[in-house]
């Protein structure tokens, strides 16, 4: 990720005083709120109207940007450190086509 969308936010949130409000447990609830608003897309058909996944993805994206930020996290980094953890959970070798969970492996 590159630093324009953080700061783009931080900017946006600030011409509005807005950070008063997002303290990480706003946070984390709006990014649950944005979660379930983009599963909603596909309630009724796994053909969801592109547009409107990509706007709740959009939405979900933005507060766990702010939530990083509010934590002083880079989400380039929590993501590889995360990946690297799952590289060692899921090796490729015990992985590849299945879907089970790592302890099954």
């Amino acid at each position: 990720m590159t630093d324009t969308a953080r700061d783009a936010l931080r900017a946006f949130v600030a011409e509005r005083d807005w950070a008063q409000f997002h303290t990480a447990e706003n946070l984390v609830k709006s990014i649950s709120i944005e979660a379930a608003e983009l599963l909603e897309c596909f309630q009724w058909n796994a053909d969801a109207d592109e547009q409107a996944v990509r706007d709740e993805l959009a939405d979900v994206l933005t507060y766990c940007i702010l939530l990083a930020d509010k934590i002083g996290a880079d989400p380039q980094q929590l993501v590889l450190d995360k990946l690297k953890q799952t590289l060692a959970k899921y090796p490729a070798e015990k992985a590849r086509g299945r879907s089970e969970k790592y302890d099954r492996l």
